[in-house]
């Protein structure tokens, strides 16, 4: 597992503060003031008549700094620690939100593949769980084999949108990846989000600014990696701050979908750069054409079908048997799924997931009399 630097900071030891820097540049003061002690004035050491040499400790011991030294000392240790600090390239964050970023100062950890063979078994997985999303599934398999042969240090894969009508399991597909993958997944809603402020943060001045879901999920599991799903992104609205300036959802991602800026990415809210060019996107849509065309430009729509009778009764059969469901209920809801009064309405892959759920409770659950 490969380990790269994700933010443009430096960050200095917290124990070289000015009480530690003036205590070492107090030490080595007396180491110079004793080398220059002629040895015939040293005293003899205690209880004989005759010189003897003194130990460093004792003769660091005798050794007294004047008012003016001690100043000295303190302008030097103010220049160093102003100086840190400008090279830190943190200085204009508070305290507390410099020390939230040192959870990143030895970089993130990459999740890679063992090798193409690997990446063969978790596509061949991710394709028995859910058919119908071959198209996805096959650019997500190419990009992890490519990953591999290319020798990369960590995995690689392309922004992903996923366009199709809802129910067909777009974000389960997202989420089953992150599982197979092993890598933290964060969910977001379009519809939930104030404009694009809940996932890339939001800039000091505006109400409730905060960091973002992205910067968070890098600092809680120091992954450069991670899975990211944003859903229904053309349902995004967009915030307009108090001087007239617009802020949307899919303009703030532009810059993350360009592997180029988004290694160099400039977060509002801490306003430092970070490399997040690693990042695993998963977008998804109901109508791409309600999309802005410089997003479409980075990250093509995978456009995806309906789901048949046959896709969901296939779904409930897997699932059920991996939950341990009776065949009798796995039946009972294949044939519930298939009454002619379900037709018109088109049953998707959220009703067969709560109508599993729902056997699996009576089923398992205790039984009330």
């Amino acid at each position: 597992m490969s380990r790269i630097p994700v933010v443009e900071a430096r960050f200095f030891s917290a124990s070289e503060g000015h009480i530690e820097l003036e205590a070492r540049f107090m030490r080595h003061l007396r180491k110079l003031r004793c080398r220059r002690i002629p040895p015939d004035r040293v005293a003899p050491p205690h209880g004989t008549d005759t010189p003897g040499k003194m130990s460093d400790a004792d003769l660091m011991g005798i050794i007294r700094f004047s008012d003016d030294d001690e100043a000295r000392i303190k302008r030097r240790v103010d220049r160093i620690i102003k100086r840190q600090k400008a090279a830190s390239g943190l200085e204009h964050l508070k305290r507390d939100d410099r020390e939230r970023l040192e959870a990143l100062k030895d970089g993130a950890r990459l999740i890679s593949l063992r090798d193409e063979h690997h990446a063969d078994e978790l596509a061949a997985g991710l394709h028995e769980d859910m058919p119908w999303m071959a198209l996805a599934t096959e650019v997500i398999w190419r990009a992890m084999r490519r990953s591999v042969r290319e020798g990369w240090p960590g995995l690689r894969v392309p922004p992903v949108l996923l366009d199709g009508p809802p129910g067909i399991g777009k974000s389960h597909w997202a989420r089953r990846l992150g599982k197979l993958l092993s890598l933290p997944t964060s969910v977001i809603e379009a519809t939930g989000e104030n404009a694009g402020f809940g996932i890339v943060g939001s800039q000091r001045g505006w109400g409730g600014s905060c960091p973002g879901r992205l910067i968070e999920t890098m600092l809680q599991d120091r992954i450069a990696n991670p899975v990211m799903i944003v859903e229904e992104l053309e349902k995004a609205g967009t915030a307009v701050s108090t001087k007239g300036h617009a802020f949307g959802l899919a303009e703030a991602l532009l810059p993350l979908l360009e592997p180029l800026t988004a290694a160099r990415w400039s977060c509002p809210y801490y306003q430092v750069k970070f490399d997040m060019s690693w990042v695993i996107w998963v977008l998804t849509s109901n109508d791409h054409r309600l999309l802005p065309e410089p997003l479409l430009s980075r990250c093509p729509p995978i456009r995806l079908r309906h789901l048949t009778l046959a896709d969901l009764q296939a779904f409930a059969r897997r699932e059920g048997t991996k939950h341990n469901l009776s065949e009798t209920s796995v039946e009972a809801i294949c044939e519930i799924l298939s009454h002619p009064s379900l037709k018109q309405h088109r049953p998707g892959l959220r009703v067969a997931t709560r109508m599993l759920e729902r056997a699996a409770d009576l089923e398992q659950g205790p039984m009330l009399h």
